[in-house]
């Protein structure tokens, strides 16, 4: 006997039906979106009748006009009673944000943490399914987006503890491996906001053993989370935009000299890195971790000089010489 498919809340139906109204080009007929878009095509046909769908699509339709969001119909002229051809598509033009809004930064960094927390999901076998279907009818959607449920994955398995104790307001305690050295330090923080930086997970807290606030990247947590009785020193006002600030300070001020080759992989990656600037192959690139970006310079092999700085150049020496070590003969 299949497993019968959990249901699916109004809200995340209608997120899935803007995202494949808007992803559309020439639009979609309502027979397309009730077979693969989330909410209808993974409904149980046995219990759910096909007037019953219709009636859904119509709330669902009279829901994004309530909401201000344009729904463009178009009835060719050769559409019989049925308008099985009748095609909606929401006009990307259209949907953009009104003249005069503007984020201030701590509204961008929350809303890129929701777009991260949003890319960790992982796709169901239903949005797998509509995803393939929609790509038959020429629709791209990034698979990012086409997820069941925003959830926390395991690639930062101390994700989800330290997101707990934000939310629970407790002391946290964990081991943590700088770059360089070979023996992990057990700390003790109150973890004030999670912020992701570069694509990379970092936690801001109060450190009461050097009484200051330091921001710790989730990769270098090398051992289980553990929650810890000690007092929590409360977060200020306007912490997530102190935690982006702090990162950003430090992405700013560390830049490195580098010579690339031109329509090389590393070239289309660095050179539009933000703030690079770029004058003939010599490209500025900012950076926030000395070590991490070093491991990706030396990704590139030999599509990547570095000129400077020095701390940098050395780095990446180190990682290719012992990586001819290890695969040289």
């Amino acid at each position: 006997m299949s497993e019968k498919s959990p249901s699916i809340q109004p809200e995340d139906r209608l997120f899935h039906l803007i995202l494949a109204l808007m992803s559309s080009s020439y639009g979609l007929t309502k027979d397309q979106i009730l077979g693969s878009v989330r909410g209808y095509a993974d409904s149980d046909r046995s219990e759910t009748s096909e007037d019953s769908l219709n009636r859904r699509f119509e709330r669902d339709k009279d829901a994004l006009r309530e909401l201000g969001i344009p729904l463009e119909v178009s009835i060719p002229a050769s559409e019989d009673v049925n308008n099985r051809f009748t095609t909606y598509r929401i006009p990307k033009g259209s949907y953009d944000l009104p003249d005069g809004v503007e984020f201030s930064p701590t509204d961008v960094a929350l809303l890129n943490l929701s777009a991260a927390l949003w890319r960790e999901g992982t796709l169901s076998v239903e949005s797998r399914v509509a995803q393939m279907k929609l790509a038959s009818f020429g629709v791209s959607v990034s698979e990012s987006l086409m997820v069941s449920a925003p959830v926390i994955s395991t690639r930062d398995p101390a994700l989800q503890k330290i997101r707990d104790a934000i939310d629970e307001g407790r002391a946290i305690s964990f081991s943590y491996l700088k770059p360089g050295e070979s023996q992990a330090t057990k700390r003790s923080v109150s973890p004030w906001a999670l912020v992701s930086h570069e694509g990379r997970w970092h936690v801001y807290a109060y450190e009461p053993a050097s009484s200051q606030a330091k921001t710790f990247l989730l990769r270098r947590i090398v051992s289980s989370v553990s929650f810890s009785n000690v007092e929590v020193t409360p977060a200020p006002d306007r912490v997530t935009e102190e935690a982006v600030g702090a990162l950003q300070d430090v992405y700013s001020r560390q830049r490195a000299d580098l010579t690339i080759t031109p329509h090389s992989e590393a070239w289309s990656v660095l050179a539009a890195r933000p703030d690079s600037s770029v004058e003939g192959t010599q490209v500025m690139v900012h950076y926030t971790d000395l070590a991490i970006f070093a491991d990706e310079i030396t990704s590139y092999g030999h599509d990547v000089v570095v000129n400077g700085p020095p701390e940098l150049r050395e780095r990446v020496t180190c990682n290719l010489a012992e990586l001819v070590g290890r695969h040289g003969r």
